[in-house]
Formats: structure tokens, sequence, C-alpha cells
């Protein structure tokens, strides 16, 4: 059969179709094959993970740590155990020099830094009020003098009246009236002479007592030393009747003294006589050494912080220390030279310190090999940072000051973990 004639049998086979229509057949899509879930084996990888990763978290924890272990060598030094302290530096002498009297301050012959010597000019107040009133006094005294031998005067003529009364009466010329009389006016003059005579005992002293005040008028030093401050200027009015205006302050500089804030814990540990040496801020690796003397009894609070005031005087000889410098203080209560010096760390106390004898610890100490062992040691002067050995090591052995964990920095366990809870992973 050809294929015209198959053609046309398939279009009677489909009935209605139009044998102009061209039909193209669908693709043929490929049966799919099934596939199998990867679900159940990524969860099983994860179990695994949790679990592997618990069990080596407990196993690490059951397991000692790895240590390693940091020393140092015994060295010879010097040590201190010491008291701390901050300070500020003041003269130990020092006086406002003021004005006594009032008035204008007519000049000031010093400045600050001048050195001055004792009972020196170093300033003037204008005299001319006291000066007036020095005059005034002057004249009064003199009328009162003069007023004085007018009533001797007078007291003399009484005298002499009570002579001639009394021979009129003997005589019976006058009556004992007369003489009474005469008695009595001889009685006051010789009251206004006494009047007159302590009234000029006033005004002489206050005519003394305004001389003085002319004398107050020329301020001099009170003490050798050195101006440090001068409030008061030149051509300023002063007025002394209430307070005594301060002119200039003079200190003596050539001593210092420290006055050091202590706190109540430490201030039992003073004692007075005690070494004591002080650092400034600008030259901290210089020491200045004296001795403490005073302990003020009464404290300073600040803060409900209480602190005692601690003195101690320094020889000031360049000038280089002035007032109000800060001090770093430290008060010795042992020291020791030139003996073997260990990190205080490095020691386990075993026994304290007797009033005869030094404390005793425990030090593990590391020989060449590698080897550790623990060696009790007597222990002299110690402070925070290091302690003397008196005996039990040697120079250039080598002390274990921390031993550390290898895995996370901390301090190795003094026992196993073992048997402890798996903590927990999430």
């Amino acid at each position: 059969m050809s294929n015209t004639a198959k053609t046309r049998e398939d279009e009677a086979a489909r009935g209605s179709t139009p044998s102009n229509v061209t039909v193209i057949p669908a693709p043929v899509t490929p049966p799919r094959k099934k596939r199998r879930s990867r679900r159940p084996w990524i969860f099983a990888l994860l179990v695994l993970a949790v679990v592997g990763t618990g069990y080596y978290a407990w196993s690490r924890q059951g397991a000692p740590p790895a240590t390693t272990m940091i020393t140092q060598a015994v060295t010879r030094g010097d040590i201190e155990e010491s008291v701390t302290a901050v300070g500020t530096l003041d003269a130990v002498k020092s006086v406002d020099a003021g004005a006594q009297v009032s008035g204008q301050l007519k000049s000031l012959h010093v400045g600050i830094g001048d050195k001055v010597e004792q009972n020196q000019l170093i300033a003037e107040i204008d005299p001319a009020s006291i000066e007036n009133r020095i005059e005034i006094d002057e004249a009064e005294l003199a009328n009162l003098e003069a007023q004085l031998v007018s009533k001797k005067a007078q007291l003399v003529l009484k005298q002499a009246n009570i002579e001639r009364q009394r021979n009129l009466v003997a005589t019976n010329s006058v009556s004992q009236s007369t003489l009474d009389q005469a008695v009595a006016d001889h009685a006051a003059a010789g009251a206004d002479v006494q009047a007159i005579e302590a009234q000029i005992r006033k005004q002489k002293a206050t005519l003394a007592g305004d001389r003085v005040d002319l004398g107050y008028t020329k301020i001099y030093a009170p003490m050798a030393g050195t101006i440090v401050d001068d409030p008061a200027k030149e051509g300023q009015t002063l007025n002394a009747n209430q307070t005594t205006p301060t002119i200039v302050t003079i200190a003596d500089l050539s001593t210092m003294t420290v006055k050091a804030q202590v706190s109540e814990a430490d201030v039992g540990k003073l004692k007075l006589g005690m070494d004591a040496y002080f650092t400034l801020l600008g030259q901290p690796g210089k020491r200045f050494t004296g001795n403490l003397r005073q302990i003020e009894p009464m404290p300073d609070t600040e803060n409900n912080v209480v602190l005692y005031y601690a003195l101690f005087d320094v020889p000031n000889p360049t000038g280089e220390l002035m007032m109000s410098m800060s001090a770093q203080v430290f008060f010795v209560q042992a020291a020791a030279k030139n003996v073997l010096v260990v990190p205080s760390a490095a020691l386990r106390t075993v026994e304290a310190a007797a009033s005869d004898g030094p404390a005793r610890a425990e030090v593990t100490v590391v020989a060449p090999s590698g080897a550790t062992q623990t060696r009790t040691v007597e222990v002299g002067v110690r402070n925070r940072v290091s302690a003397e050995i008196v005996s039990g090591l040697q120079e250039g052995e080598k002390v274990v000051v921390d031993a550390a964990s290898a895995t996370n920095g901390s301090r190795a366990p003094n026992a196993t973990r073992r048997g402890m809870r798996m903590p927990p992973i999430f």
C-alpha cells in the first residue's frame, strides 16, 4: 500500500479531521525514576557529630589538664616593707605679717620670692592720721598739767587758810564753823589735784598707745625666710578694727615638712622615729628621707574614709622642694639589703612569724632536669611583690611562681574532676 492510501485511511478513521491539517505528535516524556530521600543520612551524621563532641568534652574533663609552670630564679637584691600614703609639702615654719593699725598701705618693699631677714622693713602704712592723734594727745596732756599747777596752788592756799583760821579760833576771833569750812575747802582742793593727776596719767597712756600705733605703721619681718604670698597691694586701704589684714606671708623653706594622709587601717603600723621617705611626681627616682616626728590625733574624714596626718621633716638646701607639692610617701617598717629575694606569689605560708624569728613557708623548686621539689624556707622581710629568703634556697635556683593550665590558662586544680556530670552541649 502506498503512503497516500495510508494517509487517507488514517483520516477516515479520525473522522472529521480536515485533510489540510497536519497533526504533529506531542513529544513523549520518559518515565521519571523515583529518587531516594537523603534526609535520614543527614540526620544520622548530625547525631553522630553531637555525640562525638559531647564524648570528647566529657573525656577532656575527666583527664587532668596539662599545666605550664611559670618559674623565676632566686636573685639578690634589696627589699623593704613599708606603709604607703600620699601627702603634700609645706614649710616647717611660716607666719603672716599683717597690719595692726588701719590706714592706706603706702609702700611695699618686698615681692613674692624675695628672701628677707628678721626685723627687715617690708611695708609702711600712711602715718598721717596717727601723727595727728599724737599731736592732739600732747596738747591735751599739756592742758592737764597746767590745770594741775593751778589746783596745787589752790591746795597750798587752802592749807594756809586752815592755819590762819585755827589761830583765830584760838583767840576767839572767829567761830569754829569758819575753821571747819576752811578744812573742807582744803580737802576739796586736794581732791581736785588728785583728779587732775588721774587725768594726766590717762592722757599719758593714750599718748603712749598712739605712739605705739605710729610704730605699727612700719611693718618688719618677724622671722627670716622667703616671701611666699602678698595678698595686700600698694595703695590698698587696710581695716584692722575687726581682723588683722595680712600683708605678706613669710615661710622658712630651708626645711620642709611632709603631711601624709594615712588610713586608719595602717596608722597602727607607724611608730615615731621610724624611717620615711617620699618621691615627687617630676622626680620619681629620687628619694627625700626623714624620720616620722608626729601623728596628729585628730583625723580628717573624707567620704566616710578616716585619714590621719603623719608628719616628718626633710632638709631643702637647694630649694627644689616647694610648698603644696604632691608626694608619694613611704614609711619603712623593715628593710634588708643584698639578700636572696623571690616573688611573694611563689610562697605558701606554713607558719606565721614569731616575735623573735622569721616565718616559715613552702616553695616549689624546679631542678635542671625539670623535676619539682617542695622545700621549706625561712622568710624575712616581705611585701606584696617580693620576699626575703633567710634560709632554704640558693641563689640561681628556680622556683615556681604559677602553674597555669595549658588549655585555658587557669590555675591547675588540686583534685581530679572525674565522675562529674557531662556539661550540657546546648
